[in-house]
C-alpha cells in the first residue's frame, strides 16, 4: 500500500472528516492539510532513516509504542479529546524535526492557506496516526531497521530520496512542494527541514 492508498482509505476519509470536525474547516481545507501534512511528516521520518541510529530510533519506536494498534480505534480517537494524541505528536514532531519543526509548520501553513494555529495542532494529531500507519505497515511486511528507508520510499511514491518520486500522491501535491519546479518535491521537502 502506498500513501495514496491510506488517504483514499476510507481510515483517510475518517482522518479527514474529524480533522474538518476538530479544527472548523470544510473537508476540502481538511483535505488539503491532511494530503500536505502526512507527505511531510513522512519525508522527515525518510530523511532521519539514512542513518543507522536514525533508522534503529524509528524502529524501536515503531517496535514498542507506535505499532500499529492506535488504528484500531482512530475514530474514537480522533473523535474524542485529543489532548494526549497532540502531546504524542508534539513529541514526535521535534523528534523528526528538531528546531525545524516551526518552519514545517509556516510550510504547511503557506501551501494549504490554513493558519498555523490551526495547522500547528494539524500536524501534531497527525504525527502519531502516521508513526501507527508505519507500525502496521512494518510489521506486516516483516521489515526491519535496515528496511525502513525502502518501506517509506514505497509509501511515498516510490524511489530514494535522491530521485524523482513518480506516480500516486507525489503527482497530485508536487506542484505545490515542488518549488524549484525540477520535478521532484522531496528535494524541497527536505530543504525545508534543513534550512536554519
Amino acid at each position: 500500500m502506498n500513501l495514496s492508498d491510506l488517504l483514499n482509505s476510507s481510515v483517510g476519509q475518517s482522518i479527514v472528516k474529524s480533522v474538518a470536525g476538530q479544527f472548523g474547516l470544510d473537508e476540502y481545507q481538511a483535505s488539503a492539510a491532511v494530503n500536505t501534512a502526512i507527505p511531510v511528516i513522512l519525508g522527515g521520518l525518510n530523511k532521519n532513516v539514512q542513518t543507522p541510529e536514525g533508522a534503529e530510533s524509528l524502529n524501536n519506536a515503531l517496535e514498542s509504542k507506535h505499532d500499529g494498534s492506535l488504528l484500531d480505534n482512530l475514530g474514537g480517537i480522533l473523535g474524542g479529546n485529543v489532548g494526549d494524541l497532540l502531546q504524542d505528536g508534539g513529541g514526535i514532531l521535534g523528534h523528526v524535526f528538531g528546531n525545524n519543526v516551526p518552519a514545517v509548520e509556516s510550510g504547511v501553513a503557506q501551501k494549504t492557506g490554513i493558519s498555523m494555529d490551526k495547522i500547528g495542532p494539524i500536524i501534531k494529531m497527525l504525527a502519531p496516526v502516521v508513526m501507527a500507519y508505519l507500525g502496521k505497515e512494518k510489521s506486516s511486511n516483516n521489515v526491519n531497521a535496515g528496511g525502513l528507508s525502502d518501506l517509506l520510499g514505497g509509501l511515498l511514491g516510490g524511489g530514494q530520496p535522491q530521485q524523482s518520486a513518480g506516480g500516486g500522491l507525489f503527482d497530485m501535491i508536487s506542484g505545490m512542494l515542488d518549488k524549484d519546479k525540477d520535478g521532484s518535491a522531496l528535494d524541497d521537502i527536505f530543504d525545508m527541514f534543513t534550512k536554519k
